[in-house]
C-alpha cells in the first residue's frame, strides 16, 4: 500500500464502517467513517472540477469545522498542498503567507470575511484566483463561490490519488526565531511517520474518543486528526476552546484522551463549574507547546487525570519527547524520553553530544522531521544538519534519558 494521508480515511471507512469518525460539536454533525469519507470525496471532486491539481497550494482560513477537515483530506487525496492559515493574523500577515506559498485558492469561513474582503480588494498582491466561502451561502460575497453550493451536487466517488510518500502534504507557517514566518514543509511520508511514532509510544486504543481543541492550523491538531483516522479513533472537534464547554464535552462525549497547552489546562482548572461535571472517562491528557508547571500536573493528578508532558515542534511534525504514564509523577518537569521512532541528543554548538546533565541544544533525528522550509534554503541548511533537526531549545538529559527543557537558544521574535 502506498501512503496517501487522505487514503487513510478511505481505508478506515472500510475497516470501521459503524464507528463514528468525526463529531463537529458546533454544528452537531456526527459522521460515521463512511459518511466522513463520502463528504471528503465530494469536496475533492468539486475542487478537482475547479482545476485544483497536484502541487497546487490551497490556503484554509477557518475555525475548527467539518469544512476545514474535509478540505484538508480532500486536498491530500488530490495531491494538492494545504496551507493552513492562523486565523489570528491580520491582513498584512495573511498576504505575506499567501504570496510566499504561492497559494492560488483560498477557502475561508464567514468569521474572516472582513479580512478576506480586504485581501481581495488589494488585487494582485497575491496569486489567488479562486475564492471559496465556507459560510452561510446567503452571506457569500460576490467575488467568491459558496462551498455549500459546490459541495451539494458533487459526486462522492473516490477520486484518483494525486500524491504519495514524498510528495508535499502541507506547508505550515511558523514565526520561529528569525522574524518573518517560515513555511514548514511536511510530506505524506513525514506525517505517516509522526503517526507511527506516536502510535508506538502513547496509549492510544481502537475506539478511543479524542478531543480536538487546539486550532486546526496548529500541528497539535492537524497531526492528531490523521493519527485518529489511522488508529480508528473518533474525533470530537471543538470550534474553539472554552474551558467550561470543554468540561461539558468531556462529560457528554465520554472523552478518553486529549491534547492541550498549559494555559488551557490552567483555565479549565480555575473554572468553578468544573465540579459539576463527570470527567472520569479521561484516561490521560497530553500537554505541550510550553513548559508545564509542576503544580498543574499535581493538581490534575488529584483529580485522577494524568497530565503527560510532550515536547515537539512544527518542524518535527509534532512528536519528539513524551513522558509516560509510569513516570509522569517521578519525573516532574520532564518532557520524557524520545518517542519510539525518534532519537534525541543534547549537543554543543558543533553537534557533539554533551555529558548527561550538561545543558546544550536539543537535536532530533527521525523520519518525521520536516522536508525543508519553503523557499528558505539557508534556513533549511542551518536547521537540518547531518540528519539532525536543531530545535533551538536548550535542554539537559538525565541519566535515564529524560529531557528537561531549560530555555531557547535564540530569542523569539
Amino acid at each position: 500500500m502506498r501512503i496517501n494521508i487522505g487514503g487513510f480515511l478511505a481505508k478506515r471507512a472500510v475497516m470501521s464502517p459503524g464507528m463514528e469518525g468525526l463529531y463537529d460539536v458546533e454544528n452537531d454533525l456526527r459522521l460515521t467513517y463512511p459518511q466522513f469519507n463520502a463528504r471528503v470525496n465530494k469536496t475533492a471532486n468539486f475542487l478537482a472540477a475547479r482545476g485544483v491539481k497536484k502541487g497546487d497550494r490551497v490556503a484554509l482560513l477557518m475555525m475548527n469545522s467539518s469544512e476545514f477537515v474535509e478540505s484538508f483530506l480532500a486536498l491530500a487525496k488530490l495531491g494538492a498542498i494545504t496551507v493552513p492559515l492562523n486565523w489570528r493574523l491580520v491582513p498584512d500577515e495573511l498576504e505575506f503567507i499567501l504570496k510566499d506559498s504561492g497559494s492560488t485558492t483560498l477557502i475561508f469561513g464567514g468569521d474572516f470575511q472582513g479580512n478576506v474582503d480586504e485581501l481581495h480588494a488589494r488585487g494582485d498582491k497575491t496569486d489567488l484566483s479562486d475564492w471559496i466561502f465556507a459560510g452561510p451561502p446567503q452571506h457569500c460575497p460576490d467575488y467568491a463561490q459558496s462551498y455549500t453550493a459546490l459541495f451539494e451536487p458533487a459526486s462522492d466517488t473516490e477520486p484518483d490519488y494525486g500524491a504519495f510518500e514524498d510528495d508535499t502534504l502541507y506547508i505550515m507557517y511558523t514565526s520561529g526565531t528569525t522574524g518573518l514566518p517560515k513555511g514548514v514543509v511536511h510530506s505524506h511520508a513525514t506525517t505517516y511517520w509522526a503517526v507511527a511514532t506516536v502510535s508506538a509510544t502513547a496509549d492510544m486504543r481502537l475506539g478511543d474518543r479524542y478531543l480536538l481543541s487546539l486550532p486546526m492550523f496548529h500541528v497539535g491538531a492537524l497531526f492528531p486528526l490523521v493519527m485518529a483516522i489511522h488508529n480508528g479513533t473518533s474525533c470530537v472537534m471543538q470550534r474553539s476552546f472554552d474551558p467550561v464547554r470543554t468540561w461539558q464535552i468531556i462529560q457528554d462525549e465520554k472523552i478518553d484522551v486529549a491534547l492541550f497547552v498549559p494555559a488551557m489546562l490552567n483555565f479549565m482548572l480555575q473554572a468553578p463549574e468544573r465540579e459539576q461535571f463527570d470527567y472520569s472517562s479521561l484516561r490521560w491528557v497530553q500537554c505541550g507547546a510550553a513548559p508545564v508547571p509542576d503544580h498543574l500536573v499535581l493538581s490534575y493528578d488529584e483529580l485522577g487525570i494524568p497530565v503527560l508532558q510532550i515536547f515537539g515542534q512544527t518542524e518535527s511534525c509534532g512528536p519528539a519527547c513524551l513522558v509516560g504514564l509510569d513516570k509522569y509523577r517521578e519525573k516532574l518537569g520532564s518532557t520524557g524520553p524520545a518517542f519510539f521512532h525518534t532519537d534525541v541528543i543534547i549537543a554543543d554548538e558543533d553537534g557533539n553530544e554533551v555529558p548527561r546533565g550538561t545543558p546544550g541544544e536539543l537535536l532530533i533525528r527521525s523520519k518525521h522531521n520536516m522536508v525543508e522550509y519553503w523557499n528558505r534554503p539557508d534556513a533549511t541548511a542551518s536547521t537540518l544538519r547531518n540528519g539532525w533537526l536543531w530545535s533551538g531549545d536548550i535542554a539537559i538529559m538525565d541519566d535515564d534519558g529524560y529531557v528537561f527543557i531549560q530555555d531557547r537558544s535564540k530569542d523569539m521574535i
